[in-house]
């Protein structure tokens, strides 16, 4: 069984110490290929990095470059050139992570609104897909993209958290859907076990957003409470049990939805060549 994880923030300071291990562990674990997250120009360079660092194979480490929607108050004219450098780079397989967050509002929602339509923009010029943050703010988001999403080639909303409401919308714009451990959390998770169901194999990814949402139904918790690639498994059980569906089965769809959408090479069929 393999894995795809298509959302880790390896660039996080608690994963500076050695990065090299949490792969290590992920791969032991099944996790074999990973997309890196890029929040900033600052972290989207750093994952570039780490990509060519970590993965002298250039096989299984990839990752986005994007400004955050936290962030959206520091771009300019210069993010906008910097950032298509950055997307020219053969590592880089998405824009992104950009989109509304409507719950923190750490930038003017029209900031940004007006900076992800750049990114929108972006996508469309590059041909790449595009990796969405969403919070609070599922109707405004789906607005902004209808008008760009025959232009776009892909998009998935990351870590998604919403409602029905959220979802339908989201699959009616043929959008993508990450799922992330908040499904394991009893807490606040429990309304995504029956909508999981709904949404397609074709447009299913999995990911650990770590160091955050570690899987609550994780046994045993490890020491610091950290989450890491290594426990993207543990979102693979919780998912198929609420589909219905084996966890292998799972590993196969998602697997394979995540390279088609990234453009990610099989590793099998590579290291075969």
């Amino acid at each position: 069984m393999q894995l795809i994880d298509i959302g880790v923030n390896l660039t996080h300071p608690t994963f500076a110490r050695d990065p090299r291990a949490v792969l290590a562990r992920a791969h032991a674990a099944g996790v074999t290929q990973l997309v890196l997250t890029g929040t900033s120009l600052t972290e989207s360079e750093a994952a570039l990095t780490l990509c060519r660092e970590l993965d002298e194979s250039r096989q299984r480490l990839f990752c986005t470059a994007g400004v955050h929607p936290h962030d959206a108050s520091q771009w300019t004219s210069e993010t906008a050139i910097q950032l298509k450098d950055l997307l020219a780079e053969p590592e880089v397989r998405a824009v992104g992570e950009c989109g509304l967050d409507f719950n923190r509002d750490l930038s003017p929602r029209a900031q940004q609104e007006r900076v992800l339509e750049e990114h929108l923009q972006l996508a469309v010029e590059t041909g790449l897909p595009v990796f969405l943050h969403e919070r609070d703010a599922d109707q405004r988001l789906a607005d902004i993209l209808r008008p760009f999403r025959d232009r776009l080639s892909a998009a998935v909303v990351h870590c998604f958290t919403g409602e029905k409401r959220a979802l339908y919308a989201y699959l009616d714009l043929d959008l993508h859907i990450g799922i992330t451990g908040w499904i394991c959390d009893e807490r606040r998770g429990t309304h995504l076990h029956p909508l999981v169901r709904e949404i397609p194999a074709s447009r299913l990814m999995l990911e650990s957003d770590a160091p955050y949402l570690l899987p609550r139904t994780l046994r045993p918790k490890p020491k610091g409470g950290q989450n890491e690639p290594a426990f993207l498994p543990e979102v693979l059980r919780e998912v198929a049990r609420h589909r219905g569906v084996g966890d292998d089965e799972l590993a196969a769809t998602s697997t394979a939805c995540a390279q088609q959408f990234f453009g990610i090479d099989p590793l099998i069929q590579r290291e075969q060549c």
